[in-house]
C-alpha cells in the first residue's frame, strides 16, 4: 500500500475509534443540538462558543478529569474544537468532521467492493 492510503487509513481509524466510545457518543449527540441538552451558560452561547465542560460533566455523570479525557480524545480526532473563556474550556460539535469520517468509510467500502 502506499503512503497516502495508510495515512487515510490511520485517519479513519482515529475517527471511527474516537466515536465508538459509549460515553462520547452520547457526548456527540448532545453536542448536535445543544440548546436541546443544556440550559442557557453565563459565559459563551451554546452555539457559538459550544459547550463548557462543566455542563457536559454535570450532565453526563462521570467525574470532571474522565470527561476531560474523553473531550482530549475527541478532539484530537478532530471532532470537536475547544475554546477557553475564562476558567472554562467549551466545546463545540464539527459536524462536517463526523461526515467525512463516515464518507470515507462509505468510499473504502466501495473501493473495495470495486475490486473484487
Amino acid at each position: 500500500m502506499n503512503s497516502y492510503i495508510d495515512q487515510s487509513h490511520e485517519s479513519i481509524a482515529r475517527g471511527l475509534s474516537a466515536i465508538a466510545n459509549e460515553n462520547r457518543l452520547r457526548i456527540l449527540h448532545w453536542l448536535a443540538d445543544p440548546e436541546r441538552h443544556f440550559p442557557p451558560q453565563v459565559d459563551g452561547d451554546l452555539i457559538d462558543d459550544g459547550v463548557c465542560v462543566g455542563f457536559i460533566t454535570e450532565k453526563i455523570g462521570l467525574k470532571q478529569p474522565t470527561v476531560t479525557n474523553h473531550m482530549k480524545v475527541l478532539h484530537e480526532a478532530e471532532i470537536v474544537e475547544g475554546r477557553k473563556i475564562k476558567n472554562w474550556v467549551f466545546y463545540k460539535l464539527k459536524k462536517e468532521r463526523i461526515g467525512q469520517i463516515l464518507g470515507d468509510v462509505a468510499l473504502l467500502m466501495q473501493s473495495e467492493a470495486s475490486n473484487q
